[in-house]
């Protein structure tokens, strides 16, 4: 290929890359470094009361927005370094909880950022394996199946996967909540009362339980697909020496298959370490964050109308590090399979 021809190809590529990627990525990390701040002045207000025969004047100080010419607040930036990173990770409230009279884990979770990180690294290592286990479960179920039933029992395999995310949350939270169809169905069966959102465990098994009925779908069609390259003559091999379906699986189907489960796990770590939908859809907040939602808390506004942009930024930054942290053990064995399989 001309490397004209090759520029017009990989060129637009390249640009939108860098234009909604790695511009806005080293925006925010100059962000994490800085502190944009409101302008306020002192003013002198002298007030007089319509007293009669004389009036009587006073004179108060009260603190105001500086505004520009065209009326709109004015703004300061200054580094600061890393104070922002200090302000979210907290080092010196973290010493305070495991130092002698600190109560250790239970004062380290009254932390935002600790608080966010604990639930988002539980969520994201929990689901991984029953996404992937229950994603190649379906797989080898359908891939048994009759042809007449495949095409139905794959549809509704999809629909999970098929439905917007903050509305399958949603969905799974009206069922619970309340006088919900199944806390009814609970408290019926148990004859007991039933609040699965009054504490934090009940709400986070509904998440874990939400992300793989949502996410198995993806898996499986990745592996329904691979099912239908696996070579057949090995299988046959393996049936006529002996082996056991468990077998067969262990040792023919699951090696074949490891490339694409390792590309399933890469995207779910990168997708569920940003976990925002169901806190957001489960309303949660009193009880469960995530990392993802810390950040958009930071930039909400507060009564002022300031948003801690500078926080905001830094928290991007450390979830950003948590999933390249995440992804180096499975980065590492594509690496170390592709060159093995290269020589």
């Amino acid at each position: 290929m001309k490397t004209k021809t090759f520029i017009m190809f990989v060129g637009p590529s390249v640009f939108l890359m860098f234009l909604f990627i790695a511009a806005p990525l080293v925006s925010v990390f100059l962000q994490s470094f800085q502190v944009t701040q409101g302008v306020f002045e002192e003013v002198i207000e002298t007030k007089c009361t319509p007293g009669f025969p004389a009036q009587i004047c006073t004179e108060e100080a009260s603190v105001r927005r500086v505004l520009d010419d065209d009326g709109n607040p004015v703004s300061q930036t200054s580094w600061v370094g890393l104070d922002t990173y200090r302000t979210v990770l907290d080092p010196d409230a973290v010493s305070a909880a495991f130092d002698e009279g600190g109560s250790g884990w239970s004062q380290l979770m009254t932390i935002d950022f600790y608080k966010a990180l604990r639930f988002t690294l539980t969520f994201t290592l929990i689901t991984l394996p029953l996404v992937i286990g229950t994603g190649l479960a379906i797989a080898l179920a359908v891939n048994r199946c009759v042809e007449s039933l495949k095409g139905p029992v794959i549809f509704v395999s999809l629909l999970p996967f098929i439905i917007t995310p903050v509305i399958g949350a949603l969905s799974i939270r009206w069922l619970f909540i309340g006088d919900g169809i199944m806390t009814a169905l609970l408290e019926n069966w148990t004859g007991q009362d039933i609040a699965m959102f009054a504490q934090g465990w009940t709400i986070e098994l509904l998440m874990l339980f939400y992300r793989v009925w949502h996410v198995a779908p993806f898996a499986f069609v990745i592996f329904y697909a691979a099912l239908q390259t696996v070579n057949q003559d090995t299988l046959e091999s393996a049936i006529i020496d002996g082996a056991s379906r468990w077998q067969r699986l262990k040792y023919v189907v699951i090696p074949h298959l490891m490339p694409l489960i390792i590309f399933v796990a890469l995207i779910h770590l990168m997708d569920c370490y940003r976990v925002f939908e169901e806190i957001i859809g489960f309303s949660s907040q009193a009880h469960v964050i995530s990392l993802q939602w810390l950040t958009f808390d930071y930039l909400t506004p507060d009564d002022s109308g300031n948003r801690a942009i500078s926080r905001a930024a830094a928290n991007s930054m450390l979830t950003m590090i948590g999933i390249v942290i995440l992804l180096i053990p499975l980065l590492r064995r594509t690496y170390r399979d592709h060159k093995n399989s290269s020589h």
